[in-house]
């Protein structure tokens, strides 16, 4: 049941990731390089900053459950 739940947190992290990747691909799409702190851009930056925040978040959840789970192991 243990591994079971590890697997599906593991796929959840996965599509986290996924979603934030592709919020900082929309929003780069909106940004205006001539006016980057001005207006559609301004918030798209904050998109930006917002979801790269998010995947490192995520990618040190998943290290520290790998790391959780060979501690568990030994």
């Amino acid at each position: 049941m243990n591994n079971y739940l590890n697997y599906q947190m593991r796929i959840f992290t996965y599509i986290l990731i996924f979603i934030a990747l592709l919020l900082i691909v929309f929003n780069i799409t909106i940004l205006d390089f001539n006016h980057l702190l001005e207006g559609d851009s301004f918030v798209a930056l904050i998109g930006i900053i917002a979801s790269l925040c998010a995947v490192l978040i995520l990618l040190i959840f998943r290290m520290s459950k790998s790391i959780e789970e060979k501690f568990k192991n030994q």
